[in-house]
């Protein structure tokens, strides 16, 4: 194995450990949001000291690589899939610190007849299913794997939009603000769901070189 093969085996480890860290960060908010753990809630904010600099780290490794070998064709691909990868982890597990800040925060727990209706607890699993998805594609280096979050993000889409109008039916039956607290977590969801559609697009365009966002229906 010649020295840029290396860097770029090396590099790939370190996007998987940024997968592993991120989510586990989500298990934890997942947990947080629904058992209304105001002690897992807190230690979300302190991991993520160790996000930022996984972040960095492999920032710093993909500049390094080009910087010093000037990669062409397949490792060039990686490298700049790599780099946008990683910066669309660091902001889902900013998300996640966002939806827990709730609970660690107040002192009013999400109802649980409202988080049922909401469907929040079948949103996170679709998310938690996606993400294990990306895993094994990134790992087993398989584009079918990850096509298959496309359909998953249609069904988070659907749940966010569908939670707009429960929020509007049940606001005079609950806390408001625990609505509307409740509803800006289900559309962070939704954000980083399309998050994780991306990195869907970038693994399969470091595998197969096709820009999937760009191609026609």
């Amino acid at each position: 194995m010649n020295t840029i093969e290396k860097e770029i085996s090396n590099l790939k480890s370190s996007l998987l450990k940024m997968f592993f860290l991120v989510e586990g960060q989500w298990e934890k908010g997942a947990n947080a949001i629904i058992n209304y753990d105001q002690d897992i809630a807190e230690e979300i904010s302190s991991s993520e000291n160790r996000i930022n600099a996984q972040e960095l780290k492999i920032d710093n490794d993909c500049e390094n690589i080009i910087a010093l070998h000037a990669p062409v064709a397949v490792d060039l691909r990686f490298i700049l899939s790599t780099y946008k990868i990683n910066h669309a982890l660091e902001h889902i597990a900013d998300i996640a610190e966002s939806i827990a800040k709730y609970v660690s925060d107040y002192n009013i727990a999400y109802d649980k007849k409202i988080v049922d209706e909401i469907r929040l607890t079948e949103m996170l699993d679709v998310f938690n299913t996606m993400m294990d998805c990306l895993i094994e594609a990134f790992e087993n280096e398989d584009p079918s794997i990850a096509r298959r979050v496309f359909k998953k993000d249609k069904l988070i889409n659907k749940i966010n939009t569908d939670a707009h109008q429960i929020i509007i039916n049940n606001i005079d039956k609950y806390d408001k603000n625990m609505l509307l607290y409740l509803l800006s977590s289900i559309r962070k969801i939704e954000r980083a769901g399309d998050s994780l559609k991306k990195i869907g697009e970038e693994i399969i365009y470091h595998l197969e070189a096709k820009v999937i966002k760009h191609s026609k229906k």
